[in-house]
C-alpha cells in the first residue's frame, strides 16, 4: 500500500472521514497508464481521481499544467472547481485550479495558454480547441494525468470519439500521460476500458463497493393512468404530497416539453406556494444558473428537470428523485436515482410515475432490472469518420503534419483502433480537396502536400474558420426568446426554428414555467409578452424522445410469458389478461400481428418491440410495401412497442411485407430523397468541415445552413453518390434516426415465425395506439380510391349517374 501524504490524510481525519478502499486503490495504482473507476454516486470517486494529483502537486516541484479534468457539462466543471478548492485550501496546498469552457472569458483563455494552472477543468470541445494551437506542445509538455468524468455519457456520443482523438494527440506530446475514467453507471466495463486506454495498452478496472440497493418503487395513486399520453397529469396531487414530505425533490422528465407542461400543472396545484423551479437545456443560461444556485443553497423544495441534471452535480439535500414516465433506459434511470442522497453507503430514494397504462408494465420491468443490477446499452461501433475528418483539420490548424504519424496517432485512440489506412486516406483526401465532385471548387481545396511529404493548410486564414466550427454537438436550429421591449427585453430561452415558424401572433406557449404570448419575429429573435392564462394554447418544443432499450424491451416480453402478474397493479394485470383472452401476448421469438376492422377501415398492428424510431421506420417501410402490392394503406402511428397501420384492404399474408432485402431496398430508396437523409447529411457535413455554421463571427440561421447543405446533398447524390460524406450519411441514418439495425435484428430473431391473428374488433393492447399523437398519413392508391368513391356518390346523389 502506498502511503497518502500526512497533510492529506490528516485532512480526511479532521473531517471525520475514512479513506475508502477504492480511493486507496486508485492511489496505489497512480502510475498505471490507464485506470477506470466504477463507484456509486456519493462514493468519493472524484476525490479518488484527484488524490494522486494532489499528492504529487503537494511536493511543490511541478511547473505548469499537471492534471486535466474533462467532463461532459460546463456546469459540472464549475461545480468540481468549487468543491476541489475546499480541500486544497484547507490542506494548505499552493495549487492553482481553473476551468476553461465556453463561458470562460477570452482574456482568461489567452492567459491560460501562456501560463496554465496546475489543474485545468474543461470539456471535450475546449480540449480539442486547445490542441489546435501551434503552442499546444509547450502548454501540454508537463501534463501527467487526465481525468475523464462521467465517461459512460461521453462514450455514447461523438463527443467521446472526439475526446479520445484529442487524448491520442496529447499522448504524442507527453508519452507518460496517465488516463483515469470515472463513472457510476457502466454496463460493460471492459468496453469502456478499451475506449479509454491508448490502444493496445491495458486499462485497470477498479470497482468500488456498490453500496446498498436504491429504495425505489412505483407511485400508487387513486387515479388510474390514462391509456395514452406522456404528461402524467393524473399524478400531480400524489407528486405534490411527496414534495411536501421531503426536503428537496428532483422530478425528471424525458422531454423538455413534458417538463414545461408538468411544471405548469404542478404550479397550479401548489396551493401552499412551495418554492419549485424548472431546469432544462432550452432555458436561458442565467435562469439555469439561478435555479442551480437556489438548489445548492437549499432554497427550493422541488425542481422539474430533464437530462440537463442527469450527471454528477452535487445538489446537497436532495432526498427524493421522481421519474415521470417510463425511463426507457435502465442505465439512465440508475444515473438519475443517484442524484438523491449523495452519500456513500446510504440508499437513494426514488419513485417511478408511469404516464400511461403500458408504461406501468415498463416501469415494473425497469424496477426489476435495477434490482438485478442489469444495466442496458448497445455495443459501441467503430468511431465515425466525420469526427476523423474534423480531427485531421484540427491537426492541420496546429501546423504541418506527417500523414503516417497522424494515422499511427489516430489508431491509438480506442474508437479508431480498427480504422484502415484506406479509410484514413479517404478522409485525408476529402479534407484536402472536398472529394471527386467538389475538387474543382477552390473553397474546398484546404490542404496541400509539401515537397517534404508533410501536409499543411493552403490558406493560413482557414485556421480561424476551423476553430470557429469545431465540435460535434449539433444543436437543433433554435431561436432566442425574449420579452418584447423597444431595445430587447429579458432573455427567456430558446425554441426550435420549426416551432417558431408554426406560431402566429396571439398564440401562447410555455417557456421557463410561464405562459407567454407570441408577438412576432424580429432579427431572428422570438418576441413575446407575459400572459396570466391558466392554460397555454400550444405546448412548447418537442425535445428529445428516447426509445426503449433493447434489454428493457426483452424484459417486458419475458414478463408477458408469465402465467399471471402479481407484481402489476390489478387494472394493468386485468388488461394483459384480457389481451391474452381475446388475442395473445407478444413473444420474443415470434412476431405477433393483429388484423381487425374498425370504423370502416382495416387495421394491422405489428408488435415489434423495437423502440420508437425503429417502429416509426417500420411503419414507413411496411406502408411502402403495401402500396407496391396494392393493399391501399392510409396511414400509421408508432410507439416503442407497436406500429398500427390502417387502410382499405385487409392483409391476409404478412410474409411478403417482411422480406429483409425488400425492406432494405425500400429504406434506401425512401432515404435517398427524404428529409431525414438531408438532415443527417447536414450534421455530418458540418462536423466534417464541409459546411460552416459560423463565418466571420456570424452564425448562420438554420434555414441558411439547410439551404446550402441541401444543394450540396442533391449535387453529390446526382454526380458522386459514393462520395465519402454520402457513405457517412447512409451509415449515420441507418443507426441513428431510423434505427434500421433494430429492425434487422428483430427480423433475424423471428425468422419466418410470424403470427397473423384475424380479430373481429380492436384488441386491448392495440387500443392505446388509437389515442397516440403523431399519426402519419400515406398519400397513394387508397386516397385515389376514396376520392373516386366519393365522386361517384356525389354524382349519384345529384342524379347524374345510375344507382
Amino acid at each position: 500500500m502506498v502511503q497518502i501524504p500526512p497533510a492529506i490524510h490528516n485532512w480526511f481525519s479532521n473531517k471525520g472521514w475514512a479513506i475508502h478502499p477504492h480511493q486507496q486503490e486508485m492511489f496505489n495504482r497512480a502510475a498505471d497508464p490507464a485506470t477506470l473507476l466504477i463507484a456509486p454516486t456519493g462514493g468519493g470517486k472524484t476525490m479518488a481521481g484527484f488524490l494522486p494529483s494532489l499528492a504529487e502537486l503537494a511536493e511543490g516541484q511541478h511547473d505548469g499544467l499537471h492534471t486535466l479534468y474533462v467532463s461532459p457539462l460546463k456546469a459540472l466543471a464549475a461545480d468540481i472547481r468549487r468543491n476541489l478548492r475546499v480541500p486544497v485550501e484547507q490542506i494548505g496546498l499552493a495549487i492553482r485550479i481553473e476551468d476553461r469552457t465556453g463561458d470562460t472569458s477570452a482574456t482568461q483563455k489567452k492567459r491560460q495558454r501562456a501560463d496554465p494552472p496546475h489543474i485545468l477543468l474543461t470539456t471535450p470541445e475546449s480540449l480539442a480547441l486547445l490542441t489546435s494551437y501551434e503552442d499546444a506542445p509547450r502548454m501540454f509538455e508537463n501534463v501527467q494525468r487526465i481525468i475523464v468524468d462521467e465517461i459512460h455519457a461521453l462514450a455514447e456520443s461523438k463527443r467521446g470519439d472526439q475526446l479520445m482523438l484529442a487524448l491520442a494527440r496529447l499522448q504524442s506530446l507527453c508519452p507518460n500521460l496517465r488516463r483515469v475514467g470515472l463513472s457510476a453507471t457502466v454496463e460493460d466495463p471492459e468496453a469502456i476500458a478499451r475506449f479509454l486506454a491508448r490502444h493496445p495498452d491495458p486499462c485497470r478496472i477498479i470497482q468500488a463497493d456498490p453500496g446498498p440497493d436504491p429504495d425505489i418503487l412505483m407511485l400508487k395513486t387513486h387515479e388510474m393512468p390514462p391509456w395514452s399520453g406522456g404528461g402524467a397529469a393524473y399524478a400531480i396531487p400524489a407528486v405534490m404530497e411527496q414534495i411536501k414530505q421531503h426536503k428537496t425533490t428532483l422530478i425528471f422528465h424525458n422531454t423538455r416539453a413534458q417538463a414545461e407542461i408538468f411544471f405548469h400543472n404542478l404550479w397550479l396545484a401548489n396551493e401552499e406556494g412551495l418554492p419549485i423551479g424548472v431546469h432544462h437545456g432550452s432555458l436561458d443560461r442565467q435562469q439555469r444558473e439561478r435555479v442551480e444556485a437556489a438548489m445548492v443553497r437549499g432554497d427550493l423544495r422541488a425542481i422539474v428537470c430533464t437530462g440537463s441534471l442527469d450527471l454528477g452535480i452535487d445538489w446537497g439535500d436532495v432526498d427524493l428523485v421522481i421519474q415521470i414516465g417510463a425511463p426507457k433506459n435502465v442505465k439512465r434511470l440508475v444515473q438519475r436515482i443517484g442524484r438523491a442522497n449523495h452519500q456513500y453507503n446510504a440508499p437513494s430514494k426514488a419513485i417511478l410515475v408511469p404516464a400511461n397504462r403500458f408504461e406501468v408494465v415498463e416501469c415494473v420491468a425497469a424496477l426489476e432490472a435495477v434490482g438485478a443490477h442489469d444495466l442496458d446499452g448497445d455495443p459501441r461501433g467503430p468511431g465515425p469518420r466525420d469526427v476523423l475528418c474534423q480531427h485531421i483539420l484540427i491537426a492541420a490548424a496546429a501546423g504541418p503534419f506527417d500523414a503516417d504519424a497522424l494515422y499511427a496517432e489516430m489508431t491509438a485512440a480506442g474508437p479508431y483502433a480498427q480504422v484502415t489506412r484506406a479509410d484514413f486516406d479517404a478522409c485525408l483526401e476529402f479534407c484536402a480537396t472536398g472529394g471527386y465532385a467538389l475538387r474543382a471548387y477552390d473553397r474546398w481545396q484546404r490542404l496541400q502536400q509539401q515537397l517534404d511529404g508533410t501536409w499543411r493548410l493552403r490558406d493560413p486564414r482557414a485556421v480561424q474558420r476551423i476553430r470557429m466550427n469545431l465540435g460535434t454537438i449539433q444543436d437543433t436550429d433554435t431561436l432566442k426568446v425574449r420579452l418584447r421591449r423597444n431595445r430587447g427585453g429579458k432573455p427567456l430561452g430558446e425554441v426550435e426554428e420549426g416551432f417558431a415558424a408554426s406560431l402566429t401572433p396571439g398564440d401562447t406557449f410555455l417557456i421557463g414555467g410561464q405562459i407567454v404570448r407570441y408577438e412576432g419575429l424580429r432579427e431572428m429573435v422570438v418576441e413575446v409578452s407575459r400572459r396570466a392564462d391558466r392554460k397555454p394554447k400550444i405546448a412548447t418544443f418537442s425535445g428529445t424522445k428516447f426509445a426503449t432499450s433493447t434489454q428493457l424491451s426483452d424484459r417486458i416480453l419475458r414478463m408477458f410469458a408469465q402465467p399471471d402478474w402479481p407484481q402489476l397493479p390489478r387494472h394493468t394485470a386485468d388488461w394483459l389478461g384480457l389481451q391474452r383472452e381475446i388475442s395473445r401476448l407478444p413473444q420474443r421469438d415470434r412476431l405477433l400481428i393483429e388484423s381487425f376492422p374498425d370504423n370502416g377501415r382495416e387495421h394491422l398492428c405489428v408488435y415489434g418491440f423495437a423502440g420508437r424510431n425503429a417502429q416509426q421506420t417500420l411503419g414507413l417501410l411496411l406502408t411502402k410495401r403495401m402500396e407496391e402490392i396494392g393493399l391501399a394503406p392510409l396511414g400509421f402511428v408508432a410507439t416503442d412497442y407497436a406500429t398500427l397501420i390502417w387502410g382499405l384492404d385487409a392483409v391476409t399474408d404478412p410474409r411478403p411485407l417482411f422480406q429483409p432485402d425488400a425492406l432494405r431496398n425500400g429504406l434506401e430508396t425512401w432515404l435517398a430523397g427524404n428529409a431525414v437523409m438531408k438532415r443527417t447529411f447536414r450534421a455530418s457535413a458540418t462536423i466534417a468541415g464541409l459546411i460552416e455554421r459560423n463565418t466571420g463571427g456570424q452564425r448562420k440561421s438554420g434555414r441558411q445552413a439547410t439551404f446550402s447543405s441541401d444543394i450540396l446533398y442533391d449535387t453529390l447524390l446526382k454526380y458522386d453518390p459514393d462520395h465519402l460524406l454520402m457513405q457517412i450519411t447512409r451509415e449515420e441514418a441507418m443507426r441513428g434516426l431510423v434505427d434500421f439495425g433494430r429492425i434487422e435484428s428483430m427480423i433475424a430473431r423471428i425468422g419466418d415465425r410470424i403470427d397473423l391473428l384475424r380479430l373481429d374488433r380492436v384488441s386491448p393492447l392495440a387500443a392505446p395506439l388509437f389515442l397516440e399523437v403523431g399519426k402519419v398519413p400515406v398519400k397513394g392508391e387508397a386516397e385515389e380510391r376514396l376520392l373516386a368513391e366519393e365522386s361517384a356518390r356525389l354524382l349519384q346523389t345529384a342524379g347524374l349517374e345510375p344507382a
